[in-house]
């Protein structure tokens, strides 16, 4: 794995885990004629990252280089853009996941292309994965905002 790869690994890890937090202070401080339906889902989307976190890492591992682990490293490089802690309508919730999910989805996009350039096809492989699965959120959250 190149150094640039590891890098940009390394960037993924650090922008889904501040998402991750972020996803919880969305969670609890949805509010709105939605607000059951949303809390649940944001809660869906907040689970599937951890899991992204800790393949992404296990990956790093698998090749040698050292994953970021945290919070300390995370916000010094995130993209992510952080929230103040209050409440937020249905609407914003959803508008926020969508802009941080698509954001996500290109990260993804840039680390398989770099990842099939360095023949690294365990990452390329992972990317695929997480590209599909952050596709299916940005519809599904496209559609719940029509």
């Amino acid at each position: 794995m190149n150094t640039k790869l590891a890098e940009m690994m390394n960037q993924y890890i650090a922008d889904t885990s501040v998402e991750y937090v972020k996803l919880h202070n969305l969670h609890w401080n949805v509010t709105g004629g939605q607000f059951k339906a949303v809390h649940e889902y944001i809660e869906t989307l907040y689970d599937a990252l951890a899991d992204v976190v800790d393949a992404t890492a296990e990956v790093l591992k698998m090749n040698d280089q050292m994953p970021l682990g945290s919070m300390k490293d995370y916000l010094a490089i995130t993209k992510i853009e952080e929230l103040d802690n209050v409440e937020k309508s249905v609407k914003s919730v959803l508008e926020i996941a969508l802009r941080d999910m698509k954001l996500l989805k290109e990260e993804a996009e840039s680390i398989r292309k770099e990842a099939q350039e360095d023949d690294s096809f365990e990452v390329s492989n992972k990317m695929e994965s997480d590209i599909e699965n952050y596709a299916k959120t940005i519809w599904f959250v496209s559609s719940m905002l029509k």
